[in-house]
């Protein structure tokens, strides 16, 4: 069970590091055609940054650490098994 639960988390985390690279992107284009006075969504870009981007950001992190504890924990609860079952 945890094995699915941790696959289904890593798939989630990969489609929002996708997400936030994209929306890097988007940011990037933009300020590059704003220096070449071309309209490119900066300001579109701003505005979605509070209530969209900046949850993806927190959520990639909050995902990156608690993959990480559930993959100790289920490192250690397996160990503690091979080692009663010794």
């Amino acid at each position: 069970m945890w094995g699915k639960v941790l696959n289904g988390l890593n798939w989630l985390l990969v489609a929002n590091l996708f997400f936030v690279l994209l929306s890097f992107g988007w940011f990037a284009v933009s300020v590059v055609g704003r220096s070449i006075n071309v309209d490119l969504g900066l300001e579109v870009w701003y505005s979605l940054w509070t209530p969209l981007f900046q949850p993806a950001i927190g959520l990639l992190m909050a995902g990156a650490i608690a993959i990480g504890v559930l993959r100790w924990v289920s490192h250690q609860i397996s160990r503690l098994r091979q080692d009663s079952a010794s």
